[in-house]
């Protein structure tokens, strides 16, 4: 409990007085920042990433990665603009979209738990090869003209200013919490990352567990493709391009280790609403948007660099006391 409340002190505190100074600066910036139709436009216009990130933290917790989410979005698009197109009934189509996220979690998964090629090596070859399925599907058109009804899924507000995005996000968000911080599989996520070789030598099934974080990983980014389709209302080989880019930061901001075993919803709630806000001012400031990926690559090497040097600062500390 007290290394929780000190790291509460710690990364998370220092996420949340950043927060605290962007939202001044937007306040100050821009009269229309407290509007209600800009503050659900801070969560819709990023929405599908920080649903992926949810269980990307899951995925990185246990000491993995996976590069491929992105692709996986956009491939699951493009399933369902190529069946549409040739036909199929759309609820139909949309389920075969999500089954290719299962697909693709069952690639990563397979070759990462079972064979035991690294995450990084498995999901990138997932990068490449899920965007090229994808491109093939439409080539370089771009596919539209669904059923009002789809369109309204990523775009009509349902519950008072909320979309049916923003209600998945939030429904999402409590499950992968109680998961990771009140169930035995959020343990065995957590053990898994520390030590693997440990979790295997105490009879943990590392295997299963695996699979599961990539199947899941899988689906919710094919879950997130058909929401951004719906959103933008077409479908093009390229939707969601770059994607994982701004998913990995969310998630390494948060506090949690690129290495494995530490980190929590907290945190990656935290910097959710700290890109949220830091986009979402930049737009408001007519920033262009390859600045705004700058930053946020910035931000990115310095979730990376900053807790391992504090540590490497630490141990050298106590190495001279000792």
């Amino acid at each position: 409990m007290t290394a929780a409340l000190a790291r509460l002190r710690s990364w998370e505190g220092l996420l949340l007085a950043i927060l605290i100074v962007t939202v001044a600066l937007n306040l100050a910036n821009s009269p229309y920042y407290l509007g209600v139709e800009n503050i659900v436009n801070l969560f819709q216009l990023e929405i599908e990433k920080i649903i992926v990130a949810l269980t990307m933290t899951l995925i990185i917790i246990n000491g993995e990665i996976d590069l491929s989410v992105a692709s996986v979005m956009g491939l699951s698009a493009c399933v369902m603009a190529w069946l549409f197109k040739m036909g199929v009934a759309l609820p139909l189509a949309l389920l075969a979209a999500l089954g290719s996220g299962v697909l693709a979690g069952l690639f990563n998964g397979f070759w990462t738990a079972y064979v035991g090629l690294p995450s990084l090596a498995v999901t990138l070859a997932g990068l490449i090869g899920f965007r090229g399925v994808a491109r093939i599907l439409v080539e370089d058109r771009a596919i539209g003209n669904y059923p009002a009804w789809f369109n309204e899924l990523g775009q009509q507000a349902f519950l008072g200013p909320l979309t049916l995005s923003i209600m998945i996000f939030l429904a999402l968000f409590a499950v992968v919490a109680v998961v990771l911080h009140g169930s035995a599989l959020g343990r065995l996520v957590y053990v898994m990352g520390n030590s693997l070789e440990a979790a295997r030598y105490s009879g943990v099934r590392t295997k299963r567990v695996k699979m599961i974080l990539f199947v899941a990983s899988g689906v919710v980014a094919a879950l997130a493709g058909l929401l951004y389709a719906a959103r933008l209302g077409s479908v093009r080989g390229d939707m969601a391009q770059g994607f994982e880019l701004d998913i990995i930061t969310i998630v390494l901001l948060g506090g949690v280790s690129i290495f494995g075993g530490s980190g929590n919803l907290v945190g990656v709630g935290l910097s959710i609403f700290v890109i949220l806000n830091l986009r979402n001012g930049m737009g408001l400031a007519n920033i262009t948007g390859n600045t705004q990926t700058s930053v946020v690559g910035a931000l990115l090497i310095l979730s990376v660099l900053v807790p391992n040097m504090a540590q490497l600062i630490h141990n050298r500390w106590r190495g001279r006391e000792t």
